[in-house]
């Protein structure tokens, strides 16, 4: 039915799909969906090129049970110096292009980061980081193809509001997950090439090695915790809606 979720069993069609090369429409044909509907999934789940259907079920299961924290505990970004966040912004934007970002992708992300409701508008953006529109469209363009931002109806006007996804953590993981796991596999490639019996050979298949565990760990902790921070959330929506009873 259109109206319902989709479910993981959907995800591992889309994602099977997306492996034939077939298009949005005839994926949503076969599913019985809209075709804006499966668009949308793999847009917000790192793009054609790198949807996986077991991330995207996770980042929906952490969507839909994480709890809004109680307002009334929290401070205005407004209360905060500002002569103490503008250094604090330009370290964290150097972080992130230190991860692999370019400059105003990391820009965008940092704004973001460190909004009052981690959202703001391309004008907004573009202002905010005295760039011009055509920079911000590129910077939001590679971030919404990563899953670590979404878009959005701003409610007071007709412009499109960012919106830092609430995976984005995980997602960046992923992304650099991704990125290691394509070197590993170049310098294993490598290794082959020129032969493990010669020096240029072995350092290739150890970088390879090494670079391939390591993603193998990052991933399996990075789903472990997810895994873990969901449970919790279920937890404690659970012990919420058993005291309202």
């Amino acid at each position: 039915m259109p109206g319902r979720r989709l479910t993981g069993a959907d995800r591992q069609r889309i994602a099977a799909g997306l492996a034939q090369g077939l298009d949005f429409a005839e994926i949503a044909r076969r599913l019985g969906r809209p075709t804006s509907t499966v668009g949308r999934e793999v847009a917000r789940n790192g793009g054609p090129g790198h949807y996986r259907a077991e991330l995207a079920q996770l980042a929906t299961t952490h969507r839909a049970r994480r709890r809004p924290r109680p307002q009334a505990a929290a401070r205005s970004v407004s209360d905060v110096d500002l002569t103490a966040t503008a250094p604090f912004v330009t370290d964290l934007t150097l972080a992130l292009i230190e991860t692999g970002l370019p400059r105003s992708a990391a820009g965008v992300m940092a704004c973001l980061l460190t909004s009052e409701t981690g959202s703001r508008t391309a004008v907004e953006l573009a202002r905010h980081l005295q760039v011009s529109p055509a920079t911000i469209s590129l910077a939001v363009g590679l971030l919404q193809e990563q899953g670590l931002i979404r878009r959005g109806r701003d409610e007071r006007s007709r412009r499109h509001r960012y919106f830092i996804d609430e995976s984005a953590g995980f997602r960046s993981a992923v992304v650099g997950v991704r990125a290691n796991q394509r070197l590993a596999a170049t310098a294993l490639r490598g290794a082959d090439l020129f032969g493990a019996d010669t020096a240029t050979g072995a350092r290739l298949a150890a970088t390879g090695d090494f670079l391939e565990r390591l993603g193998h760990d990052i991933m399996r902790s990075a789903e472990e915790h997810w895994r873990a921070t969901t449970s919790a959330g279920l937890a404690d929506s659970q012990d919420e809606h058993a005291s309202t009873a």
